[in-house]
């Protein structure tokens, strides 16, 4: 071995150690770097040059060290753990938080409830089977049951007008889904293009990774991982992002509430191919597109056009039991009382329902024979508010039933989001940056390479004896 390979092995210690030293610098810049993964310069040894007889033999060491690789200490399972808990959290967090709202626009119990303004509606009628000769105790009837049909319609538009929101929700995460595609699949081509230069693309690993994990959250994605290190995002087990090309997706149907009460449903597709579903499994999307799916058998369609459903039936139930009542009445001058409540032709019954009249007089509530001024089917009416089969104890089950489903929801919510903060902790633990080590790995790479510089200067000094003074001893 030539007497000055030993510099070469001293400057190839320099290298490394700088080499290194640029990325426990690196680690230290970003510890405060959202998604940022740390890395580590990983060396090896250089082997001892090999001779090319066949039986010569070289006892000299190897020629040094050198930085093979900059390893980015991120774990693929935790990674993809992260993705599946995002996913699970965020659709059911858009499903709870559907719920809540839903149960906010209600307003029950509270003084202006609908609970109690029929309560209202009984004990006006209670009063005009007490008084029945005053036209007063009738006007305030009818101003009472008014306004039990302008709350049922207000329940039923809120619900609509929370619809919409969520519809046009939808179609602003699909945009920002695709747009998050679009970027994956430009860092794909583009971290391929470094890596085959020969350089590192860590950094851009990281930003890709951020977007996976945030177009989980949105539609569930998955990812495979190509040899070539690109990867594939995955969507409904279709790819919506294969290498360098993205494929976007779109939504369609149901446009109004009107339309999803009909039946018709909201669905996110491929953009390419609107005839194909895009089948979403989990994410924020997916959460929502349940929420506003159209009724179906059973109560299990979307909770809003459930409600919608629920407030028509209620007020189809109240219409139809006073109806029935008051029909059989008198006036005061002896006429038939016919309907009390009435709807609006081509409305949902919600939003249709109205008093039939708007003359205190026509409010029917004598039994045939019983003179003009009994109330007794006044009566019989305001018992309705404690049938077991009334509206009341339809409205009653109806916000049971809301409360109990708002319930589960958010307690279904709460523990996906906590096994999503584990999952992220868990991968926060391996990826992120510790300050303390990184000051460790600093001063260890700094005395390597202030030992090679010592390794180098002695050699010098070595090679300064035998070239200049060797042979002038006595001179």
């Amino acid at each position: 071995m030539s007497t000055f390979s030993g510099l070469g092995t001293a400057l190839s210690s320099l290298i490394a150690q700088r080499q290194a030293l640029e990325v426990t610098g690196q680690n230290i810049a970003n510890a405060n770097t959202v998604g940022y993964t740390r890395q580590r310069a990983a060396l090896s040894s250089l082997p001892a040059s090999q001779l090319p007889s066949m039986f010569s033999t070289t006892n000299g060491p190897g020629y040094g060290t050198a930085v093979t690789d900059i390893a980015r200490l991120n774990d693929v399972f935790l990674d993809a753990q992260v993705r599946t808990t995002t996913a699970s959290s965020s659709y059911l967090g858009a499903r709870a938080a559907a719920s809540k709202l839903l149960e906010t626009n209600i307003g029950e119990p509270a003084a202006t409830g609908l609970a109690t303004q029929l309560t209202d509606l009984w004990a006006a009628f209670q009063d005009v089977a007490n008084t029945p000769n005053k036209e007063s105790s009738r006007a305030v009837l009818l101003e009472t049951a008014a306004a039990v049909g302008d709350r049922i319609a207000t329940l039923y538009t809120a619900a609509g007008t929370q619809w919409t929101q969520a519809r046009t929700q939808t179609a602003s995460l699909v945009e920002k889904a695709n747009t998050a595609a679009a970027n994956i699949a430009d860092l794909n081509k583009r971290i391929l293009a470094v890596e085959n230069s020969g350089s590192s693309a860590n950094e851009l690993k990281d930003q890709r990774d951020l977007l996976v994990t945030e177009l989980s959250g949105l539609v569930g994605a998955t990812t495979r991982t190509q040899e070539n290190g690109q990867i594939d995002v995955l969507v409904g087990g279709n790819m919506m992002v294969d290498g360098s090309k993205a494929r976007a997706l779109a939504v369609t149907g149901a446009a109004g509430f009107a339309d999803a009460t009909g039946g018709a449903d909201v669905r996110v597709v491929w953009a390419a191919d609107t005839s194909r579903s895009a089948g979403l499994e989990g994410g924020q999307v997916a959460g929502l597109l349940s929420v506003l799916a159209p009724p179906a058998a059973g109560g299990t369609g979307g909770m809003l056009t459930e409600a919608a459903a629920s407030y028509d039936k209620l007020a189809t139930q109240l219409a139809t039991q006073v109806n029935a009542l008051h029909g059989q009445a008198l006036t005061t001058t002896g006429a038939p009382g016919g309907d009390f409540f009435t709807f609006e032709a081509g409305r949902p019954a919600a939003l249709g329902l109205t008093v039939a009249f708007d003359d205190p007089a026509l409010v029917a509530v004598a039994a045939p024979g019983a003179g003009a001024l009994d109330g007794s089917f006044a009566d019989k009416i305001a018992q309705l508010g404690a049938a077991v089969d009334g509206p009341d104890a339809a409205w009653s089950a109806f916000v049971v039933q809301l409360g109990v489903s708002t319930g589960s929801a958010v307690s279904r919510a709460t523990a996906a989001e906590a096994t999503r903060a584990s999952a992220a902790a868990q991968q926060v633990a391996q990826t992120s940056v510790d300050t303390d080590e990184e000051t460790v790995n600093l001063l260890a790479y700094q005395r390597a390479y202030e030992g090679a510089a010592r390794v180098m200067s002695a050699i010098d000094e070595m090679l300064d004896t035998l070239i200049n003074r060797t042979g002038i001893v006595g001179r």
